[in-house]
């Protein structure tokens, strides 16, 4: 061993060698029993020497002759450069398919389910919430290097022609990536590269632009300001040697859920473990919830247990930007007014909703998303088969936001 550091001669007959060995494993079926006998000669040969460490010279020599038996017996494959680079592609997917499938998976968030917490994709205008314009300058040069880091991007396209827009693509994907995306306006066909996932609702919806809307030339077909949604890691190794813990936010598979789509995965708060009987106890009310009227809020009640804002992992759920509890008989009887980005704990819907209580049944797993005026979770699904958690959310990687790493709930 300590010779292969010591002699760049020595390493290269080693790899050599190991190169022979290789082309000889593939081809050993398709050659004669003459030519795998002098291949493996020589190799035989070369090892040895290494292992005596010989002078260079006989090294030397004893390369030549394995490189010379090499050439005449084994079989020229076309291309060989082309082939080479294949196999290391090969080899690197197959790595990069075992860490995904055993170790991290990568996955966004498109969604503002799991807000504060997590943040899905964002933009304005967003006319799924309001129908107001939104004015903003786009910015040049370093500005927008550093907002991209913070994964701020900007989508405009600017008519150039007078005429309707006739045709919006779903975008191209590939694996979680959106290649682009075309649209057609005027006659002219548009590309956006790299256009965001904004999962549901869709570019049109937020953007406020419909197939056969007429643009005079000159005129914006759309100008947003879009933040992409957290990237992150998913861990899929330690639920093979633990359970999952109530507050841990896991990924899950939608299969078999109904009203879900089958072929997705999910992000949410793990609230409810298998054979657990989950409340929700009313606290206070927050009115005037845009398109909701007056929604009832409450803290979470497991087994008559209360979850609260001093539970771990809990904490966004139920107190964001300063904003404090206020238990119900206590200074503030008044109704709250809703703001968007305040939590006060979770609405009170569907199988939580007032007067309700849901029992998970054994196996399985009940999940909520931080977001509680705004998430599909469990109050309108039910539980699922905790064999459908695939892992917990482990890394931030992208944007470089305050919620990089390791340092969210």
């Amino acid at each position: 061993m300590i010779h292969w550091f010591l002699s760049k001669t020595v390493r290269h007959a080693t790899a050599m060698r190991k190169h022979v060995q290789k082309l000889l494993d593939h081809q050993r079926d398709i050659l004669s029993p003459q030519a795998v006998e002098n291949i493996r000669a020589a190799m035989s040969a070369l090892q040895q020497a290494v292992a005596d460490n010989p002078d260079k010279p006989e090294l030397e020599k004893l390369m030549q002759k394995l490189e010379a038996a090499a050439n005449k017996w084994l079989k020229p494959y076309p291309h060989p450069g082309f082939r080479e680079n294949v196999e290391v592609l090969l080899v690197a997917l197959t790595v990069a398919m075992g860490i995904r499938t055993f170790f991290l998976q990568p996955f966004k968030i498109p969604t503002g389910s799991m807000q504060p917490t997590l943040f899905g994709v964002t933009s304005l205008p967003d006319f799924t919430r309001t129908r107001e314009q939104s004015t903003f300058e786009i910015p040049t040069a370093w500005t927008r290097v550093r907002e991209w880091f913070q994964g701020v991007s900007y989508l405009h396209l600017v008519a150039q022609n007078d005429g309707t827009l006739d045709e919006i693509d779903p975008p191209v994907r590939f694996l979680i990536f959106n290649l682009w995306q075309k649209l057609v306006a005027g006659g002219k066909t548009y590309i956006l590269w790299l256009p965001p996932d904004y999962g549901q609702p869709l570019l049109q919806q937020r953007a406020g632009i419909h197939e056969g809307q007429f643009f005079h030339k000159g005129e914006d077909i759309l100008k947003m300001r879009v933040t992409a949604g957290d990237h992150l890691f998913v861990d899929r190794l330690s639920y093979n040697f633990r359970a999952p813990q109530r507050g841990e936010i896991i990924v899950f598979e939608t299969k078999g859920i109904q009203s879900l789509p089958p072929d997705q995965f999910y992000i949410k708060r793990l609230a409810g473990l298998g054979g657990e009987t989950l409340c929700l106890q009313q606290d206070y009310v927050v009115a005037e919830v845009p398109g909701m009227g007056s929604v009832p809020v409450g803290h979470l009640v497991v087994n008559g247990r209360p979850i609260a804002a001093s539970t771990p992992h809990f904490e966004n759920v139920y107190s964001f930007y300063g904003v404090a509890n206020r238990p119900k008989g206590q200074a503030g009887k008044e109704a709250l007014a809703y703001q968007e980005g305040h939590y006060y704990g979770h609405a009170m819907k569907e199988k939580l909703a007032p007067g309700y209580q849901f029992t998970v049944e054994p196996g399985h797993f009940f999940v909520m998303g931080d977001n509680t005026m705004n998430s599909l979770d469990s109050r309108y699904w039910g539980d699922f088969p905790a064999a459908q958690a695939i892992g917990k959310s482990f890394f931030v990687y992208w944007p470089i936001t305050e919620r990089f790493g390791w340092g969210y709930h």
